[in-house]
């Protein structure tokens, strides 16, 4: 909001070291917190590093040399229009702010702007944001919300950074955890599914969980009970056999069954408010990742090891020249042919850069894939596509319980809708006790972003590096760092302007000149703060940053209403004042929960 003077002062700053010629490094500015004034500052370490490195001027220390040159600049740069001054101080250019015009261009920027508020230019790299992929024929449990919503939030992030972004899917179709579920359903179940489209999916979670217990080699089992399990492991070996032969009758239950699964997901990812734009199925990377095989074998990046019994290779390290083990040796193909997941995500790559001309593409999957794309990243970099460099995994750890693992094996998992739907059942039953007045409709919908808001935080304010215990009383509850103390600061600013309306006030563009109070200066801190926390959440592929800075801002708010009155101040014109900057945090708590996959209610 202040890249007008910023411009003018680095062209300024260019043209002082260009006319003596001093190695200027890239200016990089940091906003100065509130300490009397408001400001922005940049240093000049990197260019007094460049001209020692260079011989060139005094043999001063760098921050002596650094201060040096700060202190030119500042000379040179005089007076600016909308700065109150400029310092050199220990080789850092400090630019000022009056204190009441920064005040009244952060509120005029942010109600001026909208939901654009905080929205980086166009940049002309496309990202690609792979995300909300559970394997088929199981039930979306919490560890998939989880996957899902960072991937959501990485992807609102990005977007509203500037770049052009394309939400992939990647869900896994294949496999003999599928063939488990269809052979279990065709032997025991058919024609037994529910109708609900949640209903049927939670069914053949449970489906999975019998059919492994029946499969499972049991302690002291009788000769009867072993040969018992050893005929179903043919069997369901056999459905496998003719599913890959393309036998029509396995492809056709195959096809219903998959489709229960993808229903329940998209049923879900409308829930939470998630729109995919493109869909990769690993049943349709299977084939033409076994082609490109081919191709890496002549390119000499794969050896061919099938003559003598093994598969086909790479020599990861081997081939980048690195001396000790890093990415080790990868099977890209086995020897009966059959492809692996690297295969595959190689192949879907290919697909992502050629097809939809990716510059970036992000993959979010559980920590325990790190070593996979390590080796997925550096056989692209061999295989010469320039956006190898782009890629990059966001990991996330576990979601356990409080008693251990979750398993869908054991069928031991938190499944997302029963959390989804006891969030709403706690939050309307609260709202029938303290909102009486308001329509039952209305509290079904207001219950309903509360719940989800809440769910949604729990899930993103842990480091998606750190495992999350998940404890549904801790999701749920609405005191500290949650997602409806977020939502009420809007509310609350929703209920201060809905008064001044009421009342007949209407907002007037005004200054800032009286003393701000310490509430006022802290919020108005944390608003100017939100286009450069877009910048770094999207640069550093971290939904956290937002989900931290969403919470201080909301705590700024509440502190300020707590603490300093609006509708209740006399003069006239700090109250008008004050009413624009609750409009102002009011549209910026909306936008950082819109960024957060977190709905803004204007009741609760």
């Amino acid at each position: 909001m202040f890249q007008k003077e910023q411009q003018l002062i680095e062209e300024k700053i260019k043209e002082y070291c260009a006319a003596n010629d001093i190695a200027l490094a890239d200016l990089k500015w940091q906003p100065i917190p509130f300490s009397g004034e408001w400001g922005f500052a940049t240093s000049f370490f990197q260019t007094a590093a460049n001209e020692a490195k260079l011989g060139k001027g005094t043999k001063a220390p760098v921050p002596q040399k650094a201060q040096e040159i700060a202190g030119q600049v500042k000379v040179k740069i005089g007076s600016v229009a909308g700065i109150s001054h400029i310092e050199a101080v220990k080789g850092y250019l400090n630019v000022y702010f009056e204190t009441s015009d920064y005040a009244r261009r952060v509120v005029d920027e942010v109600l001026n702007s909208g939901m654009d508020f905080g929205r980086g230019a166009a940049k002309t790299e496309t990202v690609m944001v792979e995300y909300a992929q559970p394997n088929t024929h199981h039930s979306f449990h919490i560890g998939h919300a989880r996957n899902t919503i960072l991937g959501e939030v990485l992807a609102r992030l990005v977007e509203f950074a500037g770049y052009k972004t394309i939400r992939a899917s990647y869900p896994g179709d294949l496999g003999l955890g599928v063939i488990t579920v269809m052979w279990m359903y065709d032997k025991l179940y058919k024609g037994q599914e529910p109708a609900g489209v949640h209903e049927r999916g939670q069914w053949m979670l449970k489906i999975y969980a019998e059919a492994t217990a029946l499969l499972e080699k049991k302690e002291n089992e009788t000769p009867e009970q072993t040969a018992q399990r050893e005929a179903y492991e043919a069997e369901r070996r056999e459905m496998y056999r003719k599913w890959d032969a393309g036998d029509e009758y396995v492809r056709e239950l195959w096809d219903v069954t998959r489709e229960w699964s993808l229903e329940e997901l998209r049923e879900i990812l409308h829930m939470l408010d998630v729109k995919i734009d493109v869909w990769f199925y690993e049943s349709e990377a299977d084939e033409p990742s076994k082609a490109i095989i081919h191709e890496l074998i002549e390119r000499n990046i794969a050896e061919d090891e099938r003559a003598t019994g093994g598969p086909v290779i790479i020599k990861i390290d081997e081939k980048l020249g690195l001396t000790k083990e890093k990415y080790r040796t990868a099977v890209v193909l086995r020897n009966d042919g059959t492809s692996l997941y690297l295969t595959k995500d190689l192949a879907l790559a290919k697909e992502k850069f050629e097809k939809y001309h990716v510059d970036r593409s992000i993959y979010v999957v559980d920590f325990r894939q790190s070593l996979h794309f390590q080796q997925a990243f550096k056989i692209l970099e061999l295989w010469g596509f320039k956006q190898a460099g782009k890629c990059y995994h966001l990991s996330y750890g576990y979601v356990t319980l409080p008693e251990g693992a979750m398993s869908s094996r054991r069928g031991t998992v938190v499944l997302f809708k029963e959390v989804y739907d006891e969030a709403i059942k706690r939050v309307l039953s609260v709202e029938a006790e303290k909102s009486v007045d308001i329509p039952a409709k209305e509290r079904q919908k207001i219950a309903t972003q509360i719940g989800l808001g809440a769910l949604v935080y729990s899930l993103l304010s842990v480091d998606n590096n750190k495992d999350i215990v998940f404890d549904i009383n801790e999701a749920l509850s609405f005191d500290g760092r949650t997602g409806p103390y977020i939502q009420n600061a809007h509310v609350r600013a929703n209920s201060i302007l809905k008064k001044a309306g009421a009342a007949g006030y209407e907002l007037q563009v005004t200054g800032y000149e009286y003393e701000l109070t310490k509430q006022e200066i802290e919020l108005i801190e944390q608003m100017s703060q939100f286009p450069q926390k877009v910048q770094q959440a999207a640069e550093e592929y971290r939904p956290l940053v937002m989900a931290t800075y969403a919470y201080d801002l909301a705590n700024a708010f509440h502190s300020f209403y707590h603490a300093v009155p609006v509708l209740q101040t006399e003069n006239e014109n700090v109250k008008n004042a004050r009413l624009r900057l609750v409009a102002a945090a009011k549209q910026t708590v909306a936008n950082a929960l819109r960024l957060l996959d977190i709905q803004a209610p204007d009741m609760m």
